[in-house]
């Protein structure tokens, strides 16, 4: 991040643009920034305890734990960060852009799934964050932190874009270097506590950590055009995407590896008492730095759900372009929706939240496949911009029935794949419980949505040119 912005007034000024395209003047920002964004953005206690889920939930040994971190989040790594590459392209949120492929109407529904994800992850990171300080003092009230980290990402939400990048990178160093420390005091002092050997391999519970971790990925692909869409267009697709790759996967990795490590002490799902049981005095200073970093880097959650929320609410009055009045008031709205769902959290979570992020990943891959096959293999990131505010929706449509039809049957389609403790579809069965739906939903969404997308940009483009012809 530049040190301007760290002494610049307009840190703390409230950010005039909304889900409108940003204007070349207001450009700015680097791909080591973007690197800074997303390291940070996994700085909290809920990437630990998604890690754990590979020793605990699944059963699986730290080196095998390891290798499905690693394949996990490197693949899925890649479609999320071909997302962010769109953002300096057309300055649009990435939600608007889905326009492009589903329609002005169409797109709604893509809208609604990805609000619903940011308002989980905001409420998630609300409670694992209360868990953080619970274990460092058991008389902490998880109520009172719900709604002291809840203030603290509202402040910071409201003031835009500016200061939610700043918190979020600075969470890279607030987490970073104190987790970094204790993994290598751990192996220096303590090496006989990881146990490598403890758990074993089952080809279910690898092939599952491999989708968590993909999805952990793909989770943020609806939101990574939000963040790289301020840099210049001029510095094209190429730093956005390996600013946000490079920051992401590796953030991820490091914190899903933490959790696997203390998911194997924990021998259960309290993972917070673990770090504590295992780090000592030092480990309760980094669970602090988790909750602080969690209470700032929700903020990016809550950002994002408000421009979705916006997105949806010009749906009903095309061509309306929300202001700050409306950025703040739905902001706020929602911060109070995610605290609630907070609050009611049930004592399971962790099983909860894992069939959470099960749903997303069914539901996201089809939407993530259609996109970048339209984006790079269609029309080749050549969009009409204005199109997507128009109320006909120009020469996108209202609804893109094609499309939509395409994605219902890609998600029909991994329906007999899935492993979830709620369903279990037949020929996962048959596969002893191995999770690949999630490449079946990749293959049949981008299978079929590519060549009924090129015959209609052809169609379209035939029809552009005999217009101007008669013109």
């Amino acid at each position: 991040m530049d040190s301007a912005d760290v002494v610049s007034p307009k840190l703390f000024e409230i950010e005039q643009q909304t889900i409108a395209p940003i204007p070349a003047s207001e450009r700015h920002g680097r791909p080591r920034e973007l690197a800074a964004i997303w390291f940070g953005m996994n700085m909290t206690p809920l990437t630990v305890v998604t890690g754990a889920l590979a020793t605990t939930l699944f059963g699986l040994s730290l080196w095998w734990a390891l290798v499905a971190i690693v394949v996990g989040n490197v693949v899925g790594g890649i479609g999320m960060a071909l997302h962010a590459a769109q953002g300096p392209t057309m300055g649009v949120p990435q939600m608007i852009q889905a326009r492009g492929q589903f329609g002005v109407r169409g797109s709604a529904l893509i809208v609604v799934v990805a609000m619903v994800m940011f308002v989980g992850f905001f409420a998630s990171n609300l409670v694992v964050a209360g868990d953080a300080l619970v274990a460092v003092d058991d008389g902490t009230d998880p109520t009172l932190v719900t709604w002291v980290a809840t203030f603290a990402s509202l402040v910071t939400a409201l003031c835009g874009y500016r200061l939610v990048r700043f918190v979020t990178g600075i969470s890279a160093y607030i987490v970073g270097v104190p987790l970094v420390l204790c993994l290598l005091v751990l192996v220096a002092r303590h090496p006989d506590t990881i146990t490598w050997g403890a758990g074993g391999f089952s080809t279910a519970g690898f092939f599952s950590m491999t989708a968590v971790g993909a999805v952990w990925q793909l989770a943020y692909a609806p939101y990574v055009s939000d963040y790289s869409r301020y840099m210049p267009a001029d510095s094209g697709g190429k730093g956005a995407f390996w600013g946000t790759y490079l920051g992401c996967v590796s953030s991820t990795a490091l914190l899903f590896t933490t959790g696997a490590i203390l998911g194997l002490s924990a021998g259960g799902d309290n993972v917070m008492v673990a770090f504590v049981d295992l780090f000592g005095g030092f480990g309760k200073v980094v669970l602090v730095a988790f909750a602080v970093a969690a209470i700032t880097g929700n903020s990016v959650n809550a950002y994002c759900s408000m421009l979705c929320a916006l997105t949806l609410a010009e749906n009903t009055r095309p061509g309306w372009i929300p202001g700050v009045r409306a950025r703040m008031v739905t902001t706020v709205a929602l911060h109070v929706v995610g605290a609630a769902i907070a609050i009611g959290a049930s004592a399971d979570f962790l099983a909860n939240y894992y069939n959470f992020v099960s749903v997303l990943l069914y539901v996201l891959i089809p939407w993530s496949a259609i996109n970048l096959v339209d984006y790079y293999l269609v029309h080749h990131g050549s969009y009409e911009v204005d199109d997507f505010y128009r109320a006909d929706g120009g020469r996108y449509g209202r609804w893109n029935l094609p499309a939509l039809g395409v994605y219902v049957v890609a998600i029909l389609a991994q329906l007999p794949f899935m492993v979830t403790t709620m369903y279990t579809g037949p020929f996962a069965e048959g596969l002893g419980y191995t999770d690949i739906a999630w490449v079946v939903g990749l293959v049949v969404a981008g299978g079929l949505y590519y060549p009924f997308a090129r015959r209609a940009a052809g169609a379209a483009t035939a029809s552009a040119v005999r217009s101007g012809a008669a013109r």
